[in-house]
């Protein structure tokens, strides 16, 4: 019964949700450090990550400068096996295929050509201190912290192993809910 037990517990942990804890205030004023999130296995099981969601992913060979984890490390993060310390939070800004630069003459990211309206973002922050231009080649995502000021993330990261961006298997699943509610 206890093995029975223990592999359901895995299983729903594996393929439906996992909790994480924010380790920065990377992601304020959605995400506080040291708050709780759930994330929905299932949307990255199938690749199903949009523009503006609320990503957990492995940040090793992208984000930590590291190589990628091997497969069973992988398969141990989908268990909750192994280090917590190459979790990150992000929002999915540009997904494959996009292009995405900084910033036109109001200050606001340039999405496909067009600005980005981004309400989750503090009145006041700008959407980018860095300039830059890019395209999102297939299987990857441009991540940025919604603290753009207090986030390491795509931009940053342009000149490391995968221009920043990341591989779209790395991504754990989608925030649905944060605390003590699920509000997907």
């Amino acid at each position: 019964m206890l093995i029975l037990a223990l592999l359901t517990a895995g299983g729903i942990r594996a393929l439906g949700v996992q909790n994480f804890s924010v380790s920065s205030g990377s992601m304020q004023p959605a995400l506080q450090g040291g708050d709780t999130v759930t994330v929905w296995r299932p949307d990255a099981l199938r690749d199903d990550v949009d523009r503006g969601d609320i990503v957990v992913f492995d940040g090793r060979g992208s984000f930590i400068a590291s190589a990628p984890p091997s497969g069973p490390e992988q398969l141990g993060s989908w268990f909750g096996i192994g280090p917590r310390d190459v979790f990150f939070v992000k929002r999915v800004i540009a997904v494959a295929g996009d292009t995405l630069e900084c910033c036109d003459d109001s200050g606001r990211l340039l999405l496909n050509g067009e600005p980005l309206d981004e309400p989750y973002l503090d009145p006041g922050i700008s959407a980018s201190e860095i300039e830059f231009a890019a395209v999102v080649p297939p299987e990857r995502l441009w991540v940025m912290g919604d603290n753009r000021p207090g986030s390491t993330d795509s931009r940053a990261l342009l000149g490391r192993p995968g221009g920043g961006m990341i591989p779209i298997q790395r991504v754990l699943g989608t925030v649905i809910g944060h605390g003590s509610s699920i509000d997907r």
